[in-house]
């Protein structure tokens, strides 16, 4: 019934996923690949988390 004033819990997830994958494509351009892996598995991490929610919602709904 309230559904329009809750908030999208994975809004601040897809947003620090948009930074990490920036952050990592930054990286791999400046040839640290080291820091490219680490920021893409960090960005996995991520993704999943906003997976899994998703995953629960659809499961109530």
């Amino acid at each position: 019934m309230f559904s329009i004033f809750k908030k999208d819990p994975t809004k601040k997830l897809k947003k620090e996923l948009s930074i990490k994958l920036e952050q990592a494509m930054n990286a791999q351009r400046n040839g640290d690949i080291r820091t490219f892996s680490q920021l893409s598995f960090e960005a996995q991490e991520i993704d999943k988390k906003i997976e899994a929610i998703e995953q629960a919602e659809e499961n109530l709904a």
